[in-house]
């Protein structure tokens, strides 16, 4: 049975294709068979995080018109992963990115797709590749996508960062998390600064919104000059950063 688990947040820039990268990754480190797919098709980017500068062939967008499978479009990164850390036995990692040339994207924006065939999508890949896990890296915000990928999950990640703005649209998406009957719901405050009561903090945030918080992240220099050119939980695995993402991991598996 495959475990579903989309990885949201309300605006962009929280960190949440780092945090997918990283929770995926450690995932099949620990002997699972993982699959992430980026479907923020307007603005991909999970690739960069397993060292893919140029576009991979077959994409996301290329399954959604038809031109291949859905499997086909899954690249196996685990390669990228054996390079860092030890993979468990039976553990390996796909990646179905979305495209980044710019006629492709211009083609979802000016054309769309069908929703259905991202769905049966999800479905099929989980099948055909026998996936303990299934992470989606969503479009932020709020749309038809998300609510699907949304409504479909065993476990929906939250990310956001300590900033008003995100906690207002963040407790938008726990109100329609809720309403859609999401199984789990975790919270993942992300870019933390030093100094801050972190005990007053996760309080607020079950104040807020009545619902667990799995990890926080804190903000720190050296993710920042990462700058996505590696999986920093597996390159640095002591870091706090690298404990907090484990505390996700932990509790997904749990």
């Amino acid at each position: 049975m495959t475990t579903v688990i989309s990885v949201h947040s309300f605006r962009g820039g929280t960190g949440k294709s780092n945090t997918t990268a990283n929770v995926g990754a450690q995932l099949a480190a620990g002997g699972a068979r993982v699959a992430i797919v980026d479907t923020d098709i307007q603005s991909p980017g999970v690739h960069v995080l397993f060292g893919f500068e140029d576009a991979l062939d077959p994409t996301l967008n290329d399954y959604l018109w038809g031109k291949t499978s859905i499997a086909s479009a899954g690249h196996d990164v685990t390669d990228r992963v054996a390079r860092l850390t030890t993979v468990a036995e039976g553990g390996q990692l796909f990646l179905v990115p979305s495209s980044i040339k710019a006629s492709d994207i211009a083609r979802v924006l000016r054309e769309g797709y069908d929703v259905g065939t991202l769905n049966d999508g999800f479905r099929d890949l989980a099948k055909d590749l026998s996936l303990d896990y299934l992470l989606i890296d969503t479009h932020p915000g709020l749309n038809e996508e998300t609510l699907l990928s949304i409504t479909i999950s065993d476990i929906l990640l939250l990310i956001l960062r300590p900033d008003k703005q995100d906690f207002q649209g963040t407790a938008v998406t726990v109100d329609v998390a809720r309403r859609l009957d999401v199984p789990n719901l975790l919270l993942v405050l992300n870019k933390v600064p030093s100094g801050v009561d972190l005990d007053d903090l996760r309080s607020q945030m079950d104040a807020a919104y009545g619902a667990e918080t799995a990890a926080m992240l804190p903000l720190s220099e050296q993710v920042v000059q990462n700058a996505s050119g590696d999986l920093f939980s597996l390159s640095d695995p002591d870091h706090p950063w690298s404990a907090e993402i484990r505390k996700i991991v932990e509790r997904i598996r749990n």
